[in-house]
């Protein structure tokens, strides 16, 4: 095979298609089905992000972890940095349920614990008025 600059840009652009498809669902990190980008943990409890969902935010809570996600074939997670969020109330959802992470109320995305198609009825409530 002769190697140009268009076959090495294909290589590239492949393997940038294979890095972003590790990290979404199945893609590893333990948690079967779960996207490691799309969780954060707060209070020992993980939650899952929703999607797009109409909701209001309450009050500030405090800060909301995102774990390292394991999609690198056993590189030492210790050596990837945290990343952190603030995680607010979600109005007429308990915390143990559901909660909002984002820089800013008005910027912030919905989580919750459990993810499709076993969702929390009150956030499930929420996505079919979304």
């Amino acid at each position: 095979m002769i190697w140009n600059g268009r076959s090495a840009g294909l290589l590239v652009a492949a393997a940038m298609v294979m890095s972003g498809a590790a990290c979404t669902a199945g893609g590893g990190g333990g948690d079967e089905g779960l996207s490691c980008a799309g969780r954060y943990t707060y209070q020992d409890r993980t939650y899952q992000d929703v999607g797009s969902v109409t909701f209001t935010p309450g009050k500030k809570l405090g800060v909301a972890t995102q774990p390292p996600c394991d999609d690198t074939g056993g590189k030492d997670t210790s050596e990837v940095p945290v990343t952190t969020g603030t995680a607010y109330e979600v109005d007429g959802i308990p915390p143990e349920v559901a909660i909002a992470v984002g820089d800013t109320p008005k910027t912030a995305t919905l989580f919750a614990v459990g993810s499709d198609p076993d969702l929390p009825p009150e956030v499930q409530e929420l996505i079919d008025g979304s």
